[in-house]
């Protein structure tokens, strides 16, 4: 894993002494991105400039280093990420008459790029990247990020000269470095907890989109135009059309274990230690098992638990750890090591970032760094199978919704509203036991709030937009802010045919991207860790979209096929168990320890200052959940991070 950054130049500044200083300080503000090793190159007369930060994983050697040159001399490439099939395009390159010096994956895309194209490359890849190639012939700059959107690549324009960089902080070093904020982005955020792709929090910049790649002229960097070379809507469509050719059920359990067990030894190729996240949850556990059931030792695999018993999955874990004789390691955190992360991630998340599992990552990232340098990750089965409970359970409560007369819909609303989030917990949790498996939350009075907001919406496409957003209404809150439209308001259009596949399908272009993949990246980047994601091979993905809806969905459970998966590696006792999520008691904690933080961050005045949101509805939210109002504490939280974002970067 390693970083990226580079510009081309505005003529005015060609002739200053100081450009190669400012590339390699663009290039050392992502250090921890790559800490083995770095790599500069220029040339002045076109103005390109390319810098690299490289964290060693294959081709330890100085032949693996970057900026690489292809053989034949036109292109220059810097490159993020990892090509899993490396190794099958090398024969293909070599029977074309290539030449290798090393074994790398970047050597690898260099001159598949000389062979085929930048278009044909990426075509063939299988892997997570973001790339800069130039083409020195033709004066062009590529650009291209991987299909789902693991790794992150900014871009845009700033004084007449085009930046590009893995993180926002690269951009720090540029002279006067000084954008305006986007307050059409800072609306979306609001929402979101989180800025989706491919809108960035500073103005006049943008992340490239998944799966596309751009082709940026010297003579016109401002009329670059995205181009897709794979697309999740046509994976989408094909599946549609395969499904009437679908393996019976069991087949289709053997054929995913095969294609997931292909992914997972895939990324299980390195020349450093490797390891894997283990929540003990359906989805980490299967890829551990897939590692297990490959390897001749025991894998290395890292939790951590909460001494809190609501938020900790340690013991699950662990079993599971035991049943596969993984080597396992766990550590027990407490809530004040937890809140220890909070003033590191304006710095990690160098863009606002609201998802306060942020945290727990953070800490289990740091905790696999102390042994391996590769992680692998279980993120994306739940946008795949269907794993949210939101996909049943919303359009489930919003069909029987829409029957119950608004007058008593009304009176539903109030009586939810009369008791508080806690109140309901004590209420309904003794009740638990008697309930079925997927509705035995851990919090059912929050649930119960999310299901009154249900009732106050009249579609199913507004109501899951609501039932997702923290803010509802952010326009009202950001001064001079107006909220784009995201893949959310074309839901209803989307290629599946099933609502709650529609769902799934808008999270995998909106949710996963945006969050989860952010989330995992920053965080590991962060200790200088790589996270893979086998469930992102585009492989699995496309055969995910493939499947019948009732072998993801059955009978209200998601991931019924995986959990078959799962089945044939671990007992069922030790997985089949309401979902725990990855949290940490925010409410709790704003309400005691971070009160006088939050207090400040938070104050009228200090937001009246900034002028960038109206104090109101803000001040109204925060007494609310000081006299213990349910459901704001995340709302607030987006807000926190965002003004101590401000803060750090001097916004």
């Amino acid at each position: 894993m390693c970083g990226i950054t580079g510009f081309i130049l505005h003529s005015e500044m060609r002739d200053s002494r100081h450009l190669g200083q400012y590339l390699r300080q663009m290039t050392t503000r992502i250090t921890h991105r790559g800490p083995d090793a770095d790599g500069t190159w220029f040339d002045e007369e076109p103005g390109i400039y390319l810098g690299h930060r490289r964290l060693s994983i294959l081709d330890l050697s100085p032949a693996g280093a970057q900026p690489m040159h292809s053989k034949d001399g036109r292109y220059v490439i810097v490159f993020n990420g990892e090509i899993y099939n490396f190794a099958e395009l090398r024969r293909e390159l070599e029977q074309h008459g290539r030449q290798f010096v090393g074994h790398s994956d970047t050597e690898v895309l260099i001159e598949g790029v000389s062979e085929w194209g930048v278009r044909g490359t990426l075509e063939r890849t299988n892997g997570m990247f973001a790339l800069a190639v130039w083409d020195k012939s033709a004066r062009e700059l590529y650009l291209a990020r991987d299909r789902m959107g693991e790794k992150p690549l900014y871009y845009g324009i700033y004084d007449n000269s085009l930046l590009f960089a893995s993180e926002l902080k690269s951009f720090q070093a540029w002279p006067g470095f000084k954008p305006d904020i986007n307050r059409d982005a800072l609306c979306l955020y609001l929402r979101c907890g989180y800025v989706p792709d491919p809108f960035c929090i500073f103005r006049g910049f943008r992340k490239l989109r998944a799966g596309h790649f751009v082709k940026i002229s010297h003579a016109n960097k401002s009329a670059a135009v995205e181009e897709p070379y794979w697309s999740l809507a046509d994976a989408v469509l094909r599946g549609q059309t395969d499904k009437k050719l679908q393996s019976s059920p069991a087949q289709a359990v053997e054929e995913l274990d095969a294609c997931l067990g292909e992914a997972v030894a895939l990324r299980m190729v390195a020349d450093v230690p490797l390891g894997a996240f283990l929540s003990g949850g359906i989805d980490s556990s299967a890829i551990v098992a897939l590692m297990q059931a490959q390897s001749t030792q025991p894998v290395r695999t890292f939790s951590i638990g909460f001494d809190l018993p609501e938020f900790d999955e340690s013991a699950y874990a662990a079993q599971v750890a035991r049943h596969l004789g993984t080597a396992h390691t766990e550590l027990i955190v407490t809530s004040a090591e937890a809140r220890e992360v909070i003033p590191l991630l304006a710095d990690i998340y160098d863009e606002p970032f609201a998802d306060s599992s942020q945290i727990p990552t953070y800490l289990v990232s740091k905790l696999a760094r102390s042994g391996v340098t590769v992680a692998m990750s279980g993120d994306a089965g739940d946008e795949l199978f269907g794993g949210y409970s939101r996909y049943t359970q919303a359009l489930d409560a919003w069909r029987r919704v829409d029957k119950i007369p608004a007058f008593a819909q009304r009176g539903i609303v109030a009586g939810i509203a009369s008791l508080s989030s806690a109140a309901w917990d004590r209420v309904l949790m003794p009740l638990r036991p008697l309930m079925p498996d997927q509705y035995r939350f851990k919090n059912p009075g929050e649930k119960l709030y999310k299901f009154s907001r249900i009732m106050q919406n009249r579609a199913p496409s507004t109501m899951y937009k609501q039932l997702v957003s923290l803010w509802t209404d952010p326009a009202e809150i950001v001064i001079g802010g107006a909220e784009p439209k995201t893949e959310w308001d074309f839901l209803d259009s989307s290629p599946p045919q099933q609502f709650a596949e529609k769902m799934m399908y808008t999270d995998s272009l909106h949710y996963l991207p945006g969050d989860i993949l952010v989330k995992v990246d920053r965080a590991s980047m962060a200790v200088s860790l790589e996270s893979r994601v086998p469930f992102l091979d585009h492989k699995v993905v496309e055969f995910a979209w493939s499947l019948p809806y009732e072998y993801k969905i059955r009978d209200g459970t998601g991931k019924w096929i995986l959990r078959e998966v799962l089945a044939k590696y671990v007992p069922r006792r030790l997985f089949e168990r309401p979902k725990m999520g990855f949290g940490v008691p925010i409410g709790e904690w704003l309400r005691g320890p971070l009160k006088d933080w939050a207090e400040n961050l938070l104050g009228e005045q200090r937001l009246t200052g900034a002028g960038y949101f109206n104090p109101g509805p803000i001040r109204a939210a925060w007494q609310a959940h000081l006299g213990g109002a349910p459901g704001l504490h995340y709302a607030l939280w987006n807000i926190l991070i965002f003004e101590q974002w401000r803060e750090r970067w001097g916004y």
